[in-house]
């Protein structure tokens, strides 16, 4: 059930998750951001934020900065056109300090079995977009190994995590598709439900595809998850998680609803105008 509005700015409001006071250290360029105003409503599939695609680009920066501040951290990046338009804004804004960059790992969270210079390639669209243009080193790049067959590749960057048990990314972005899709677990995907997965996988979407994806069990391991939503075209979507009857084999973002108190939407007024 979608909860009461409120406002940021008001005596009321509880901070989301990572907002306000981070701990202090020697960081010597603290990032110039203030809390925009928004409205905020409880969901079933997490707190979701409306703010403009600026603000939720600026308040993504932040969290990954706080996870800086914290010590050596994994970031896992989305595929779609809105992580395109943050690896941009990041990169004109200098909203991601080079003290943040060097503790930060980045991944992706799904990849499809392409090389990197292909137009298809989430890895090498967040390489080409935002860690090559801030120089980042190949050692805080954790691509998926697609030169292996996809089964070989999954279970290649699953072995990765095998020394941090129940343990997956620190902060996990994802997009939420027309479809209601996240990372590559789409409607009717074989994955959703199924008992005994590891938390990566390798899964092959009918007309598309073969992909490589973190899981529920992943999803349920990562530290906190972010979901960047824009546009109009979401709005039925992002209703149907938040708000619909569960069938998460029908709406498979709506697995987040296991893990609704570490999950934040960072949408819109368009994407959020059906809530």
């Amino acid at each position: 059930m979608v909860g009461e509005v409120k406002e940021w700015g008001g005596a009321a409001v509880r901070p989301p998750l990572l907002f306000g006071q981070v701990p202090k250290v020697a960081f010597s360029r603290p990032l110039a951001f203030h809390r925009p105003m928004s409205s905020s409503l409880l969901t079933s599939s997490g707190e979701v934020f409306v703010l403009t695609r600026d603000e939720s680009f600026a308040e993504l920066a932040r969290r990954i900065h706080a996870l800086a501040v914290r010590g050596p951290a994994t970031v896992a990046l989305s595929g779609g056109s809105t992580p395109k338009a943050f690896y941009a804004w990041a990169v004109a804004s200098g909203a991601l300090s080079a003290q943040t960059l060097e503790r930060i790992t980045w991944h992706v969270s799904d990849e499809r079995c392409v090389p990197q210079s292909s137009d298809d390639s989430n890895f090498g669209h967040a390489a080409r977009g935002l860690l090559d243009p801030l120089q980042v080193p190949a050692a805080r790049r954790q691509p998926w190994p697609v030169e292996l067959t996809p089964a070989a590749a999954a279970a290649a960057y699953d072995a990765v995590w095998q020394a941090q048990p129940n343990k997956a990314y620190d902060l996990c972005v994802l997009g939420l598709g027309d479809d209601s899709h996240i990372a590559s677990l789409w409607p009717q995907c074989p994955l959703i439900g199924a008992p005994g997965l590891p938390r990566f996988v390798a899964t092959e979407w009918p007309g598309r595809g073969w992909r490589l994806t973190i899981t529920e069990v992943g999803l349920a391991q990562c530290g906190s998850v972010v979901v960047l939503v824009n546009g109009q075209s979401k709005a039925a979507a992002l209703l149907s998680v938040c708000a619909g009857e569960f069938d998460p084999a029908r709406y498979p973002g709506q697995v987040l609803r296991a893990l609704a108190h570490k999950v934040t939407w960072l949408a819109d007024a368009e994407a959020a105008s059906a809530l």
